[in-house]
């Protein structure tokens, strides 16, 4: 389906719990996030009657997120069903990697088709701080465990912050000649109160090239990152520039978070509330509701105008 924008939006992000085990300076505050209760968060089964609406009308990619997804029993099951439902064809999640040693071959076989893996430096005392107690090495063996259990393309996801792990570019690259990852490289953004807590700046993906001397640009795949590599490479280098260099006019998603609203945008406010349809377990409703959605989609956001960061935290939205 179309939005008013001549854009097809075929793409759903779907946060499974706003919890996380690690605590990361620029999504969480320090003491974490309230618990919402099992009576606010999302069913798995109304997460099942959400893609099947979703993907009856042409909705085909979707990704679990959180918080972290991998903390919420029974994801497995979740993944299992929503590949059952016809129309979808692919199943992607976020993780911060921490638990999925543990879920890789299970997830695999359920039928999780892929992995993006958050990672934000390569040092272990530096991913204890960013994190607030994180243990890197958990992360490297369930790197290790996606590859093994074939959740590839692997991308491992990398927030570029001025005085934190802008000196560490080179070595995250440095992992395209060892291994098929793509290593995207994304700017920080202005998102909700917990970036308060965080002390590290922003730096632009521009900037990041400049460190990366003698990248060479390759054809662009289907997602909003622009690809790089170096000669002799196996894998890719991805930048994500929301900020310097806005994507929008590609955009091709809605996000459902876990408390059952639908955004439109990641920068807007705008929600649209699904509990209604949902109660009334008419599933003819949701269909609407989704496309009326789409149609009210934002034309792109105005971050870089002096518009206001929005409210929620990015993992009460879903990465």
């Amino acid at each position: 389906m179309k939005d008013q924008y001549g854009r097809t939006i075929n793409y759903m992000r779907i946060s499974v719990t706003d919890k996380c085990n690690n605590r990361c300076k620029y999504c969480m505050p320090p003491e974490g996030v309230e618990d919402l209760g099992h009576n606010t968060i999302l069913k798995y089964e109304e997460i099942e009657r959400i893609v099947k609406a979703a993907a009856s009308f042409g909705i085909t990619k979707y990704r679990l997120t959180g918080g972290e997804p991998l903390v919420r029993k029974g994801i497995v099951s979740l993944v299992k069903k929503m590949s059952e439902i016809p129309g979808v064809e692919e199943i992607g999640m976020t993780t911060n990697g921490i638990l999925l040693s543990k879920y890789a071959q299970e997830l695999k076989k359920a039928g999780l088709n892929r992995v993006n893996i958050s990672l934000d430096s390569l040092r272990h005392s530096r991913y204890k701080e960013i994190t607030r107690g994180g243990e890197l090495d958990e992360v490297i063996a369930g790197i290790n465990a996606a590859e093994k259990a074939g959740l590839t393309p692997i991308k491992i996801n990398v927030v570029a912050m001025k005085g934190f792990n802008d000196d560490e570019m080179m070595d995250f690259v440095q992992l395209t000649f060892q291994h098929d990852y793509e290593i995207r490289f994304i700017e920080l953004m202005p998102i909700g109160t917990a970036l308060d807590d965080c002390e590290y700046g922003y730096i632009s993906c521009e900037e990041i090239k400049a460190k990366l001397p003698g990248i060479k640009p390759i054809e662009h795949g289907d997602g909003v990152a622009e690809l790089f590599k170096y000669r002799h490479a196996i894998g890719k280098i991805g930048f994500i520039t929301p900020i310097s260099s806005c994507f929008c006019k590609d955009c091709n998603k809605l996000r459902l978070t876990s408390d059952g609203k639908i955004k439109t945008c990641l920068h807007s406010e705008q929600e649209i509330d699904l509990r209604e349809a949902l109660d009334q377990n008419t599933d003819e409703t949701l269909v609407e509701i989704i496309k009326n959605a789409i149609l009210s989609k934002e034309e792109r956001h105005h971050l870089g105008e002096g518009k206001a960061p929005i409210a929620r935290d990015m993992n009460r939205i879903g990465g």
